[in-house]
């Protein structure tokens, strides 16, 4: 056991510098930058989508109740007001180019984080009351045209989804984004020293 325990000990104290090269380190970095963009496009492309098949809604369907009609409008609001603040996020990891102005895409790449934070810390429980409010107006009506079992069984799965969604899936996101971006910004001020080093 001693001698596992001094191998261990000499394998911790045995440090290797890894020397990366600043255009290997702006490779991927460049990689990683057009990764979150086109997430970036494919998240908005998803929320008009959603936007448009729900707004379909008034189009196929001759609802009675004017609370189905409530329930489509804070759906479509909900959708439409994530999908500014996501575009508002997209401007902000593309409107500077890297290659050419490192340090004011770092400046807001920072600023890409804290809107990313603010989303899923505040705009997303806003935004999930919102999609719960407008599914329970819209199921006031659409439920008593289905029988009892299909009714349970629909709000059952509803409930299950959205405390899901809320839980599991928005941490594992939050972590998988804050890595990331991170990881971005630490790349991007190694690449500024190295940068700086050089001159």
């Amino acid at each position: 056991m001693q001698e596992f325990d001094h191998i261990q000990s000499l394998w911790q104290s045995h440090s290797v510098e890894v020397k990366i090269s600043s255009d290997e380190m702006l490779a991927q970095a460049k990689k990683e930058v057009n990764s979150i963009r086109n997430r970036s496009v494919l998240n908005i492309a998803g929320m008009v989508i959603s936007f448009v098949a729900v707004a379909s809604l008034w189009i196929f369907f001759d609802f009675q109740s004017w609370t189905t009609h409530a329930g489509i409008a804070i759906f479509l609001v909900a959708i439409a007001a994530l999908t500014v603040i996501l575009i508002h996020g997209h401007r902000l990891i593309s409107r500077n180019d890297f290659t050419t102005h490192p340090n004011e895409f770092l400046v807001s790449l920072k600023q890409y984080q804290l809107n990313r934070f603010s989303l899923y810390n505040k705009m997303y429980w806003i935004y999930a009351v919102a999609l719960t409010l407008g599914t329970a107006l819209y199921l006031i009506e659409v439920l008593t045209y289905m029988d009892l079992w299909a009714q349970i069984l629909i709000v059952l799965f509803s409930l299950l989804w959205m405390i899901f969604c809320s839980t599991l899936v928005r941490k594992a996101v939050i972590k998988k984004d804050r890595e990331r971006i991170a990881l971005l910004i630490e790349k991007f001020e190694r690449l500024g020293s190295q940068f700086k080093t050089q001159s």
